[in-house]
């Protein structure tokens, strides 16, 4: 996030209730849910149905929960900021936006980082999978990715505890030299991994299919073995890549201050980072299908008819 340097003017600063602020409420709300209900059907998902109850929808889980408050509080408290960036220039209120911030963004980077670790030994190593990524390894992945999160935010906010300036006004990004070490933490640094782990598999899934040529007889179903494992991965990188790497990029640039970033271009590459949180639970969850089972089962309402939390999806 920018300090700032743009000091809040009440007479300036009063924003115009026009076309353009009531377009940004609308959108945001119909992302929020969107986030919001597509990571509750994960949760519900994962928490009613004995069949999910696996290391790998353990990690999937927390990740839905971080998703699901990303939309419930980043989302609409920063709609206010920017529509109001004065109403909201109490220091320690704008502190605890930024604190929950880079907490659940961060904390949702790692648990794809997390993920991505899980599916690489689910792959590539199928034989020691179940003794390697147990639901105590599960839940430890889980806790060091919410506690390096926390601590990266709490640094972060605490070094400006300092410069209090009741005047100031409370941006939605921060970019200064003291925190551009949170962005290769945060961001940098789990993209590598999941570049790197991602690739790996998909080499191995390539040669995984290959060997198998003297089974399958039909060249045709190779291809859509392969044709499938690459656009399965194709997505996943693709949506992580395309909605954080602008922001990431752009702020690091701007902290460096030689290139001149528009503010607003700042803000428009945060809200498609958001977006990844609407987006994660399509690309985690839809792609199974015994989470689209149990969507069904949630969407039509039998999960209230009775007690179906050990049917086989």
């Amino acid at each position: 996030m920018v300090e700032d340097q743009h000091l809040c003017n009440e007479s300036a600063e009063l924003h115009r209730q026009n076309v353009t602020s009531y377009a940004l409420n609308v959108f945001v709300v119909i992302l929020s849910l969107l986030i919001i209900c597509g990571n509750l059907l994960v949760i519900t998902s994962v928490i009613y149905f004995k069949q999910l109850h696996t290391p790998t929808n353990f990690l999937i889980l927390s990740l839905a929960v971080t998703d699901l408050l990303v939309g419930a509080l980043v989302l609409p408290f920063s709609t206010i900021l920017s529509l109001n960036p004065c109403l909201y220039s109490g220091y320690l209120l704008c502190k605890m936006r930024s604190l929950f911030d880079i907490l659940l963004c961060a904390s949702s980077i790692l648990n794809l980082c997390c993920i991505s670790i899980d599916r690489y030994y689910a792959v590539c190593h199928p034989l020691t999978y179940r003794s390697k990524i147990n639901v105590r390894v599960s839940l430890t992945m889980i806790l060091v990715s919410w506690t390096l999160s926390a601590l990266l935010a709490i640094s972060i906010t605490g070094r400006g505890l300092s410069k209090k300036n009741p005047n100031q006004k409370c941006a939605i990004f921060v970019a200064t030299k003291e925190t551009s070490p949170g962005p290769f933490i945060e961001f940098y640094i789990p993209a590598i991994i999941i570049l790197t782990i991602y690739l790996r598999i998909l080499m191995v899934a390539k040669k995984q299919a290959r060997s198998i040529r003297t089974t399958v007889k039909s060249e045709a179903a190779l291809s859509k073995m392969e044709r499938k494992a690459n656009i399965t991965l194709t997505i996943v990188l693709g949506v992580f890549l395309m909605c954080w790497t602008p922001f990431f990029l752009s702020l690091g640039l701007y902290s460096m201050g030689k290139v001149t970033i528009p503010d607003v271009a700042i803000e428009v590459f945060k809200w498609l980072g958001w977006s990844n949180s609407m987006l994660n639970p399509l690309v985690y969850a839809f792609f199974y299908r015994w989470f689209r089972h149990a969507f069904k089962m949630i969407f039509t309402g039998k999960i209230f008819q009775g007690d179906f939390s050990s049917t086989k999806l």
